[in-house]
Order: structure tokens, then sequence, then C-alpha cells
């Protein structure tokens, strides 16, 4: 009998993240979770156990390199090794380059790069150890593309791609599949009050297509690998 898919998804408790764990335990696999807000982390698991998923929440701040190995030494406890890692995790600061601070720029960085080395770095031995693994890193379509006020965002997410390409190289020989997925707009609370990017709320993404893609992508068959998603609305 295969065991259960153990997949640990970071940034878990609303938008893409939220989708995402929703997604894949209803598709079979057990569900660890985690953000930094206690009470949203633990009615996130009771929502995921209320409709019979095997679902793990645990706090945790994944810049942080002790809040990452307590958090992924948590999860495998309670549902087994991880052999699914969504990299969600994120933070959107969009403002002209003169008014952006310090703060905010190491801000940026830790949670949408920083994090995404130590949580992948935390899961990857026990991949390559058992000959299997997917990583899937959020990234973002301003990986590609620059926009104004996004001089923190775009660089993050550039440099996710260029993470994500360079780590797909390495490990693809191990059995592991590394995929970048980039979304156009998503209609999450990143968004909101944010007067440098203005949006159709009715005509942008939704956390679910963005969830219903990756899932695509890692119920492929183990030979094939889609390493880069676009995810664009129909008509913006």
């Amino acid at each position: 009998m295969t065991e259960p898919r153990v997949a640990f998804v970071t940034g878990a408790t609303e938008g893409i993240g939220r989708a995402v764990a929703f997604a894949l335990g209803r598709a079979g696999w057990r569900v660890g979770c985690c953000a930094r807000t206690a009470e949203r982390v633990a009615a996130l698991e009771g929502d995921l156990v209320a409709q019979g998923i095997a679902a793990a929440g645990v706090v945790a701040d994944v810049g942080q390199e002790r809040d990452v190995r307590d958090a992924v030494a948590a999860v495998a406890a309670r549902l087994g090794p991880i052999d699914t890692l969504v990299n969600n995790a994120g933070v959107l600061v969009a403002k002209p380059f003169l008014e952006l601070s310090l703060a905010e720029w190491d801000l940026t960085m830790a949670t949408n790069l920083r994090s995404m080395f130590l949580v992948t770095r935390e899961v990857l031995p026990g991949m390559r150890q058992r000959g299997h693994g997917d990583i899937v890193n959020v990234a973002s379509l301003a990986g590609r593309n620059g926009f104004v006020g996004g001089t923190a965002y775009a660089a993050s997410k550039h440099a996710v791609l260029g993470f994500s390409k360079s780590l797909m190289l390495e490990t693809r020989k191990d059995g592991i599949r590394v995929v970048a997925v980039c979304p156009g707009s998503v209609a999450t609370a990143m968004l909101d009050n944010q007067p440098l990017l203005p949006a159709n709320a009715e005509r942008i993404l939704r956390p679910d297509d963005v969830a219903h893609a990756i899932l695509a992508a890692l119920q492929l068959p183990g030979r094939a690998l889609v390493s880069e998603l676009d995810i664009r609305p129909t008509n913006p």
C-alpha cells in the first residue's frame, strides 16, 4: 500500500496558501501548514480536519532558522516525512523606490527569498534520501517583468526564479522536481490598499485558480516536470 503523500505549505492561512492546502488535502495529501499567527493557524487546521483532511498546523516565522527547523520537525512527527513543499509565504510592499525603507526591503527579502532558502534546505536532504520529492516555489509574473513601485517585490521574485531554475537542474537527477509558479494578479488580501496596483477584482485570478494549476503540475507522472508555469487572467 502506498503511503499518503505529505505536503508542507508556508504562508498557508490565507490566499494562495490556503487554497493550495485545501486542494492538496482533497486530493489525498496530508497537509502541514504554517504561518505566524497562532489563531489563524489553529483555525486553518480545524477547517482542514473538518473536511476529513489529515492536517498539522504550526506557528512559525519562516524567515527564522530555528522556527523553520522546529516547524518541519513538528509536521514530520505528526504526519510523516515531507515529500511535497510549497514555498508560498510572501509579502508585497509596493512603493516608489525613494519611499521604500530598509526595514521594508529586508522584510520583503526575508519573507519572499530567505524563507524559501531555509525551508528548502530543511526538507531537501530527506527528499534526496528517499529518492523523490516536489518543491513548488510561488514566484510571480513580476519575476519576469518590473512594475512601478515594485523594486523590492520584483527583485525578490526575480531571485525566486533564478533559485528555482538552478535548484531544478541540480536536483532533477535525484528524482526531485522543482516547479516555479508565476501567477499574475490574484484577488487576495495582498492587493488590498495598493494604490500603485489597481486591479479589477472580477477579472483577475482567484487563489483556487493557482491552487488547481499547482495540483495539476504535481499530479503529472514522475517522469514529467513542469519547471515553470505562468498563470494569467484570460481577459484582464
